[in-house]
């Protein structure tokens, strides 16, 4: 099995993805998880650089390299971290912001086999998230690497509508895609979720983020639908 690194999603820290990594080193695959804290996420509001994600996403690709004496991992993002694992991939300078230069770039293609993304919203409306998400899909549009396996899984557990209880779910798939009558997971329409030229995969009955009281990707019965896309 390759060596798997999770990415957290914005602001969400480590901590949060413990039941995931354990639940995937119980099936034989060597788990870690991008060791950030949510005062780490601060340097990045909004819509400013992620540079400092992406180092410590690259000390972590590079740490379980050499300690598995592998040649390539996988990565598993869940929610932004899916679009911040296809900037890493990336072999061209992220420059979108004064403080960045011709130094951040990670060509993360020659690192890593897979990319499964879970509930990412690979496209925004949101003027903050914008400047970011632009330069993923306008550098790196689709599953832009060929030699890289690309896994979009979109939960489908709210439908979006201008009514008690489904409202947080409307404007949230309105802020992503420009429509907020949808399915998706609660946060990301299944539509913005996927990839165009990845395998797209469509969880029934799955939220975005991790409570005890509901369905996550994470979850027991939700991991077994996608962790053979991390197998060989």
């Amino acid at each position: 099995m390759l060596p798997t690194v999770i990415l957290p999603g914005y602001l969400a820290g480590a901590s949060d993805y413990h039941e995931l990594e354990q639940s995937l080193k119980a099936q034989g695959i060597p788990t870690t998880t991008v060791p950030l804290r949510w005062l780490d996420w601060v340097p990045t509001l909004g819509g400013r650089s992620v540079t400092c994600i992406l180092r410590q996403i690259d000390a972590t690709v590079q740490r379980m390299l050499t300690q598995h004496q592998a040649e390539k991992i996988n990565l598993v993002g869940h929610s932004a971290g899916g679009w911040l694992g296809r900037i890493y991939l990336g072999e061209k300078p992220y420059c979108v912001h004064p403080q960045d230069d011709e130094t951040c770039v990670w060509r993360g293609c020659d690192r890593i086999a897979t990319l499964l993304t879970l509930g990412t919203p690979h496209t925004s409306q949101e003027r903050w998230t914008r400047r970011n998400l632009d330069f993923v899909n306008q550098t790196y549009p689709g599953a832009f690497y060929p030699q890289i396996r690309y896994v979009c899984v979109a939960g489908k557990a709210v439908y979006g509508q201008r009514r008690p209880g489904q409202w947080l779910a409307y404007s949230s798939y309105k802020l992503t895609c420009g429509e907020g009558n949808g399915w998706g997971d609660g946060i990301t329409p299944v539509a913005a979720a996927h990839l165009e030229g990845a395998k797209n995969i469509v969880l029934e009955g799955v939220y975005h983020s991790p409570r005890p009281d509901r369905r996550w990707y994470g979850s027991p019965s939700a991991i077994s639908e996608w962790i053979t896309e991390l197998m060989p």
